[in-house]
């Protein structure tokens, strides 16, 4: 399982979202093809566009709970002063991404951040 974890500011649009998206899997010489689903915080499960690049790529967005959120976050790359003052972790992102990707997850590099969003990339510790 392949997972795109999203973090953004408030109000951005989903052009952004997936330019984000995008951008990550490209980093790590992947198509879009390749994602199983993306993943973001709860905090972030009423930000439209998320939930529109979900339906766009025809992927599930899978919303991650604190407790979980805060699970994955010393597998982090990455670190914002916002991002643990607003959700109790490094990178929302990079979290998300790790926590549902599941036991055994790795990142393939820290985030990127494009703009107001940012995208990590994890995959699950059964695939090669």
């Amino acid at each position: 399982m392949i997972v795109a974890g999203i973090g953004s500011r408030k109000g951005v649009q989903v052009e952004d979202v997936l330019a984000a998206i995008e951008t990550a899997l490209e980093a790590h010489g992947l198509a879009m093809s390749a994602l199983s689903a993306l993943a973001t915080a709860a905090l972030k499960k009423e930000e439209d566009a998320i939930a529109a690049a979900g339906r766009k790529l025809n992927l599930p967005v899978i919303i991650v709970d604190p407790a979980d959120l805060q699970a994955a976050a010393p597998g982090t790359l990455s670190s914002s002063s916002l991002s643990r003052e607003v959700a109790g972790t490094p990178s929302v992102s990079e979290a998300s991404a790790l926590a549902v990707a599941g036991k055994g997850a790795s990142l393939l590099g820290p985030r990127i951040v494009l703009g107001a969003v940012t995208c990590a990339i994890a995959i699950s510790g059964d695939v090669p």
